[in-house]
């Protein structure tokens, strides 16, 4: 406003000098009322800028002061915000508890948060139901009859995991065998039953990994992979029973609940391993009791070459040979025998009786076997077989006939073939050298499911343990034939039932110089139901 009146007031002494000087050119006017009139507007310039730097500068502190408080107001309202939010909580993930429960195939597993540390619970059980029809071909025939019925042929439950990655361990124990001689020490108890039922107890150290495969070292009581058919798990065999080639040969210093110490290596296409062995568990460690008599311990030795030499999308052929050694037999340490015995039971468990047998050989100081074992899958179809040779030396220092007794030698070996109907396949397990079982790809269930894998399998196994007959020093264990088909059903990853059928021949005489027939002949049919994880 004031600027305004300044500013007016300025034209008119401007318009009045003007008039001035042109009445100064017409009339003359005085030179002194034109200087003070100058001298007045020069003033008056000067009130003008100084009240326009004055406004100017009103002006600007009037700015700061807004934005200082708009500034200020800025930063409490931050704070306020901030405030604010400290006292509410945030979502966001939750703290690493440190542990992860995991159900891999329904095995319950406990794993530290980076998976370097794990334990899981596994178990299987195997439940036999069935029957036989044994014909004895002579009274003097033994055993007159065989016992139909059922049998618990496995219930383990243990431990399985690792510690920091490379410490692998397994605990695990068997109740199984419920009238297969379990337990049975004392005078008068069935055959075939350990005192312990420890089958695996073991550490293994995996941490090595050299010329590009994987390496494991490993020392306990453990089921080791020698031979094809042991390598493969019981939860994935085509029968309820292994051939009896292949068991006697693992008896006699490898299968299961073996105590054990050695390596193996493999990678995709190869696997060789070797292992030192005593004996099982539940074996004798006195060396001064009676009843059972104290007896030293046995020890041997197992090695294994095998591969899949060739594997595409659909097929696979594997090859191996295995040798197997009994260096030092035990002992009985109280009768100063040392013996072996070669025996097994007709494929099937109901009954624990063995119908073939070489009885306790005496003066045994070592026994060999070397077998060769191969298989091919296409598709749903798998091949499979091997074939043993056993030798036992008989050349042990104790006094008792019969002395230097030449050595024995045996032989058998089986074959056999399963398909899977449903289509599945049987990969292949490098770190066993053997084929995993069958995976149904729909499981069955009543709830718009599948109807599971449903596979049919047949095998034929011989085994004789007849060597030098004619002779006082030869041994008449008999010749085993036997006949198997089996229809099972995988009802999904944890459930199977099996139905086998068995027909088997046993020839035999009643010593290496009688010829005398003691031999039988069998038809049987077993189911097993089976659950594991």
């Amino acid at each position: 406003m004031i600027r305004t009146r300044l500013a007016a007031t300025a034209i008119g002494l401007a318009g009045a000098l003007a008039a001035a000087q042109a009445q100064a050119q017409t009339a003359s006017s005085s030179e002194q009322e034109i200087a003070l009139l100058k001298q007045q507007l020069k003033m008056l310039e000067q009130k003008l800028d100084k009240l326009q730097n004055q406004t100017a500068a009103n002006t600007a502190a009037t700015a700061k002061a807004k934005a200082e408080a708009k500034a200020e107001a800025r930063s409490e309202a931050k704070a306020v915000v901030a405030n604010a939010n400290a006292a509410i909580p945030l979502k966001g993930p939750a703290p690493a508890s440190g542990v992860v429960v995991t159900m891999p195939n329904n095995r319950p597993t406990i794993c530290t948060a980076d998976g370097a540390n794990c334990v899981a619970i596994t178990s299987r059980v195997h439940w036999d139901v069935g029957g036989y029809d044994y014909r004895p071909n002579t009274a003097a025939t033994v055993p007159q009859k065989l016992d139909s019925g059922e049998n618990v042929r496995r219930a383990r439950i243990g431990v399985a995991g690792k510690f920091f990655n490379d410490w692998n361990f397994a605990l695990v124990y068997d109740f199984g065998g419920s009238s297969d001689g379990f337990g049975g020490a004392a005078p008068g108890s069935l055959p075939g039953g350990g005192v312990s039922g420890v089958e695996n107890a073991y550490l293994s150290y995996t941490g090595l990994k050299p010329f590009g495969g994987r390496m494991a070292i490993e020392a306990g009581i453990m089921d080791l992979p020698y031979t094809m058919d042991e390598a493969t798990s019981s939860n994935d065999t085509m029968f309820m029973e292994r051939a009896s080639a292949g068991v006697i040969a693992t008896s006699i210093a490898a299968g299961d609940f073996r105590s054990a110490a050695g390596a193996r290596w493999f990678n995709d296409q190869l696997w060789i391993g070797g292992y030192v062995t005593g004996p099982s568990t539940g074996a004798i460690h006195s060396a001064s009791s009676a009843a059972p008599a104290g007896t030293s311990e046995q020890y041997g030795a197992v090695a294994r070459i095998a591969g899949n030499p060739i594997s595409g999308k659909d097929y696979s052929v594997h090859i191996g040979a295995d040798a197997e050694w009994l260096i030092q037999p035990p002992r009985n340490l109280i009768a100063n025998t040392q013996t072996v015995t070669l025996s097994d039971r007709p494929e099937l468990r109901l009954d624990p009786t063995s119908l073939i047998s070489t009885g306790a050989i005496a003066n045994a100081s070592g026994a060999q076997v070397y077998s060769v074992e191969a298989a091919a899958t296409y598709g749903s179809l798998i091949l499979q077989g091997e074939y043993f040779w056993y030798n036992i030396d008989r050349t042990a220092n104790t006094g008792l006939a019969p002395i230097g007794a030449p050595s024995l030698k045996f032989q058998g070996g089986y074959a056999q073939a399963g398909y899977v109907l449903t289509g599945e396949g049987r990969t292949y397990n490098a770190a066993n050298a053997a084929y995993n079982g069958v995976k149904p790809a729909h499981p069955f269930s009543l709830d718009g499911g599948g109807w599971g894998a449903w596979e049919i399998a047949g095998r034929f196994s011989t085994i004789d343990l007849n060597n030098q007959l004619g002779t006082a020093t030869g041994i008449a264990g008999g010749r085993q034939t036997v006949y198997t088909a089996a229809l099972n059903w995988y009802v999904n990853g944890n459930v199977r039932f099996m139905l086998d059928y068995l027909h088997g021949t046993v020839s035999k005489q009643a010593s290496p110089v009688s010829t005398a027939d003691v031999g039988a002949k069998f038809d049987a049919v077993a189911m097993r139901t089976q659950f594991a994880f």
